[in-house]
């Protein structure tokens, strides 16, 4: 079967022809460890969990290696630490910061279902790397030593006579564009505005390390070349597929390109760059400042979104329910779909884990199309539909959920705890999402999205009476019908 794949560089979606069937390479910028990871964090995670999986399945799982950064050195980690543990020596406090952090990152991105990568790499267990490339950068004319600083040349990439390319291809903008359009560094040691660093002298107490150049000073790297530094140590110099959010094309993963192609004289990093879109949460940008900012681990453990708590299996198909490179609007009415739609497939599903195995060719085929998710759920109704007089079909469905990673194959006990009360009907923290729902769409004037909740509810066991409070606005009262 052919996959294709939406290519950022070349703006266009094309067949994946490995650089070695034997050894699938791919590489994905991981979380900084500083902080709870946000649901935003979260859907690179997934989506690039379903191209392993759907590589290791065309592939072999012996073939294909995954590689996801942890990155454990940066200026947020820092500050962190010195918040959280004014009374330890820095290096100590950071040390806490990033253990706490990323083992919060892996039980939380456990829970949705992911499946580790073949290799974790950290940002500190690869500075000798990262000193090699800029060494090279800096012996090319790449890169120049400035105060203590060792800062990389764009304009240097783009006057070199070879295969290099371009600087600015991969967000498709000229350097013009790139100082009008972002917030650079000014700074008096710079030759240009684009410059951008590679290595800094760290400040006192800061982590700090052997700097390279021949500087004097310990120093620290910058944050782009720390990514180059560990893909080429686990991947090589050239390599199949980079992955990351859409935030990341400029500048991270240009400065990326440009690091890497100039160190090793290559016309590409990757063969493909992929990149998902954003996500707003109902309707607007998630911002601390607009209250609006959520954790992975907050929907799993608390009520704060929506009054509810939601299963790692329901935010993960919530999450593939929008293909990957559109903009996703998370939302409780998306989660109570999703955690609807997942009951009723895994009712079907449930003790037909045995028998043929085989995959669904529809489920493999949609997927192949540039992971089309959403393709792939409305194949896995359709097995819905037919699971219900149709064993093999039943088989099937099981056999999807678990690929997909929406689920184990664990009770729907296990699974609905968090929201529905499996002896005895449907829990409040259930019923008000759609509540909530309802009146907005009353409010909107969509009077039959207004209708379908209703519906909904009432599938459900719950029977609504609208009326108006003592002020004349409209509410809504509900009990289970007995």
């Amino acid at each position: 079967m052919e996959l294709r794949l939406y290519d950022t560089l070349s703006r266009e979606k094309r067949t994946f022809v490995p650089l070695d069937a034997d050894n699938v390479r791919m590489y994905v910028c991981g979380p900084t460890v500083y902080d709870f990871a946000h649901i935003g964090n979260a859907r690179p995670v997934i989506v690039f969990d379903v191209l392993f999986r759907l590589l290791r399945h065309l592939y072999g799982e012996a073939h294909v290696k995954y590689v996801r950064n942890i990155t454990d050195v940066d200026d947020k980690i820092n500050d962190r630490a010195a918040r959280d543990f004014p009374g330890l020596p820095l290096n100590e406090a950071i040390r806490k910061v990033t253990e706490q952090t990323g083992k919060q990152f892996h039980a939380d991105v456990d829970a949705l279902g992911c499946l580790r990568p073949t290799v974790e790499p950290r940002a500190t267990e690869h500075i000798g790397e990262m000193r090699e490339i800029i060494e090279r950068l800096v012996a090319g004319g790449f890169a120049y030593v400035a105060e203590d600083h060792v800062l990389f040349s764009p304009q240097a990439m783009n006057a070199a006579n070879s295969v290099l390319p371009r600087y600015g291809a991969l967000s498709n903008r000229s350097l013009d564009e790139m100082i009008a359009g972002a917030r650079v560094d000014v700074a008096p040691y710079k030759k240009d505005n684009t410059d951008f660093v590679l290595w800094k002298p760290s400040k006192p107490g800061e982590p700090s390390w052997p700097s390279p150049a021949g500087i004097a000073a310990q120093g620290r790297p910058g944050w782009h070349i720390e990514c180059s530094a560990m893909a080429w140590k686990h991947l090589g110099e050239h390599f199949d597929i980079h992955g990351g959010g859409i935030d990341l094309v400029f500048p991270h993963h240009e400065n990326e390109v440009a690091q890497t192609c100039c160190a090793f004289h290559r016309e590409r990093m990757a063969n493909t760059w992929m990149h998902n879109g954003f996500l707003q949460v109902e309707g607007e940008k998630m911002s601390k400042s607009l209250g609006n900012f959520i954790t992975i681990h907050e929907l799993l453990d608390t009520t704060r979104f929506g009054n509810n708590k939601w299963h790692g299996y329901v935010l993960r198909l919530a999450m593939l329910m929008t293909h990957y490179r559109q903009p996703i609007d998370w939302t409780v009415n998306r989660l109570v779909d999703a955690r609807r739609i997942l009951k009723d497939w895994i009712d079907v599903a449930m003790g037909y884990d045995d028998g043929d195995p085989s995959l669904p060719y529809q489920l493999i085929e949609a997927l192949a199309d540039d992971l089309n998710s959403a393709g792939a759920i409305a194949v896995l109704h359709t097995l819905h539909r037919e699971a219900r007089d149709n064993p093999i079909a039943a088989r099937h469905l099981n056999v999807a959920l678990r690929f997909l990673g929406i689920w184990n194959g664990e009770s729907t006990d296990e699974i609905y705890s968090y929201g529905f009360d499996v002896g005895g009907g449907p829990s409040e923290a259930d019923i008000l999402p759609l509540i909530e729902a309802r009146a907005a769409a009353r409010v909107r004037k969509d009077f039959k999205e207004s209708d379908r909740i209703r519906d909904e509810l009432f599938a459900m066991g719950v029977v609504l009476k609208d009326g108006k409070d003592s002020e004349g606005k409209p509410i809504t009262a509900w009990e289970i019908a007995r």
